[in-house]
């Protein structure tokens, strides 16, 4: 019992460390804390807005639980932490602050503004970058208990849900990303 404690304190302990030296990362790549147009407001869920992806929550919150259950289910197919489900926490918590982390970053926020339909994206905000932090974390311990046939559905249910809603998915942002398509861009724009 004493080494499950042990376990325990230190995976809660990561989960508030990995998200710190996220939350420092950022700072120093000059990321604003919170949404620099001033709007109080916890979440915008306008894409065309300067306030998206500067706010606690936006349209792309449904795609950071994506990331969460994708994670999880690919630990799940490749076996990884198998018998420890918090070493399968500390690796999705660690892919997604690595992410946030990169996304950030001249080279990915020049990339959606070339190739996606964020045109006007600058980048996350701290907060907005902590909140997609949770989000993933949400994804993750929702397929781990509804188990990976219901944490794929559910996966689906959320890419046409953001398709319907925004024009724009987990699957499609990353199809942009890395092939972009004029005919998908111009859709999107429509």
């Amino acid at each position: 019992m004493h080494h499950f404690l042990r376990g325990e304190k230190f995976l809660v302990t990561f989960l508030f460390a990995a998200p710190a030296v996220m939350t420092l990362v950022l700072l120093l790549l000059g990321r604003n804390f919170w949404c620099p147009q001033g709007d109080l407001s916890l979440w915008s869920l306008d894409i065309w807005s300067a306030h998206n992806s500067q706010h606690l929550f936006d349209a792309y919150s449904l795609s950071h639980i994506q990331h969460g259950i994708v994670f999880f289910l690919g630990l799940v197919l490749l076996g990884l932490g198998r018998e420890n489900f918090a070493l399968r926490v500390m690796l999705v918590a660690t892919i997604e602050v690595c992410w946030e982390v990169l996304e950030n970053t001249p080279l990915i926020i020049n990339r959606y503004r070339e190739a996606t339909i964020s045109l006007d994206y600058f980048g996350d905000s701290v907060s907005n970058s902590l909140s997609d932090y949770l989000m993933c974390l949400l994804g993750l311990f929702v397929a781990h208990r509804v188990g990976w046939k219901i944490g794929l559905a559910l996966f689906c249910l959320l890419e046409v849900s953001s398709l319907c809603w925004i024009k724009d998915s987990l699957i499609l942002n990353i199809l942009m990303l890395v092939a972009p398509n004029d005919l998908i861009r111009e859709w999107q724009s429509s």
